[in-house]
């Protein structure tokens, strides 16, 4: 309550008549005291997704109205990799430039976010370049490449990266992520048969277990943060292999289009720089 009365600049006592005024119209409880503080009700909890829709439905009415400004809230999805790495950056660059729009931010995988969009959940997400043909009602466009490359420890740093594939452990990436997929690929296609040794889908879990000598990994080279205090060896491939793809997909009946052009338009600006990328010896 005392949040909420801080948000809108109004007293307490304010909020609590607001939310009584809506209690009677409504003719149920919406919170309970219990102590000093409050919680939400059954019934409370039943419409809470709807009225927060509501407030998004009337941000939305005030950016269609303003043709002058770029308004509203923007509702992004984003998998691990960009929502660390590049989304801070672009949203950065959002903030400054469109004050006024907020941005609601859902993580998930790929697949997810996908979907999300596509059912009109989402306005964008940064996601993985699908392996599959979008739907006529989906826009995708690329940001970011990210090439396969071989971790191994610092002191293996001197090896083949075929040697060490063939011969070291292999910490695999999830083969069921489209990452690990093209990195299970590579192998195939190169006749490496690993001996395989642990396999998931946390890219920073690998570099730890790398750096601890566990084994080596085929990776793509994500962008930053790495995880801090590692000493690892990343080797690029005989051939320049791509391992993943990262873009934005986005829904083109969405309402918000003109944010999700905003958001492009830094996004594409926001290219990450060479000597951004953490050096890893």
């Amino acid at each position: 309550m005392a949040a909420a009365s801080r948000l809108l600049n109004v007293s307490p006592s304010a909020i609590a008549q607001q939310l009584q005024a809506l209690e009677r119209d409504l003719g149920a409880p919406l919170i309970v005291r219990v102590g000093r503080t409050v919680r939400m009700t059954e019934q409370g909890g039943r419409i809470l997704c709807h009225a927060r829709q509501l407030v998004r439905d009337a941000n939305d009415l005030k950016s269609i109205a303003n043709d002058a400004g770029i308004s509203g809230e923007l509702r992004l999805g984003a998998c691990t990799t960009p929502l660390t790495g590049m989304l801070p950056e672009i949203l950065a660059r959002v903030s400054v430039r469109f004050p006024d729009i907020n941005v609601h931010i859902q993580s998930g995988t790929s697949v997810q976010l996908y979907g999300e969009v596509e059912a009109g959940n989402l306005d964008a997400a940064f996601v993985l370049e699908a392996p599959f043909p979008l739907p006529k009602t989906c826009d995708w466009t690329l940001l970011h490449e990210e090439p396969l490359i071989v971790l191994a420890p610092a002191h293996l740093a001197h090896l083949n990266p075929h040697h060490l594939l063939a011969n070291e452990p292999l910490i695999r990436y999830d083969r069921k992520l489209w990452g690990g997929r093209h990195a299970d690929e590579y192998l195939r296609q190169n006749g490496i048969v690993p001996r395989e040794r642990f396999e998931l889908n946390a890219l920073n879990a690998i570099a730890v277990m790398v750096d601890r000598g566990l084994g080596v990994s085929i990776v793509p080279d994500w962008s930053p943060p790495w995880p801090e205090g590692i000493s690892v060896a990343r080797l690029p491939l005989p051939t320049h292999e791509i391992g993943r793809r990262i873009g934005v997909v986005w829904s083109r009946g969405t309402i918000r289009l003109r944010l999700v052009h905003a958001l492009l338009e830094e996004a594409r600006a926001s290219s990450i720089r060479p000597e951004d990328r953490m050096a890893i010896k």
